[in-house]
């Protein structure tokens, strides 16, 4: 079995889950993903831009990271649910380290995740 279906398998059984609605791709084997709102990369780390009810933390996702020759992909999927009640759903700043994700710099990195857009608390 490809190593990816294997990972993504794995983390769809595991409870990858969202507590904001989003949109996910609905014909593909990346359903499973979290949809992000932002992704930016910078020198030292990526840091993404999720959906929260106010106790979404770092440890709350997982990664997974593949080389194919030069190509690099990554993608990112939540291992916990975030069961807090916030007046107002919102978002939150999640910085991973290219040293803790294991990519070694320069180099290209292809995010899996979808992106939607972020219209604002409580939409």
């Amino acid at each position: 079995m490809n190593r990816r279906l294997f990972v993504l398998s794995a983390l769809a059984l595991s409870g990858c889950a969202t507590g904001a609605p989003s949109v996910r791709p609905a014909a593909s084997g990346l359903a499973e993903l979290e949809a992000i709102y932002r992704a930016d990369a910078g020198r030292e780390a990526i840091v993404i831009s999720v959906a929260s009810n106010g106790c979404t933390a770092k440890a709350d996702f997982a990664f997974y990271l593949e080389r194919t020759g030069p190509t690099t992909t990554l993608a990112f999927g939540r291992r916990r649910i975030d069961t807090c009640r916030s007046f107002a759903m919102g978002r939150t700043d999640l910085t991973f380290t290219w040293a803790e994700l294991g990519v070694a710099l320069p180099s290209a990195v292809f995010l899996l995740n979808p992106l939607t857009p972020w219209t604002g608390p409580g939409s």
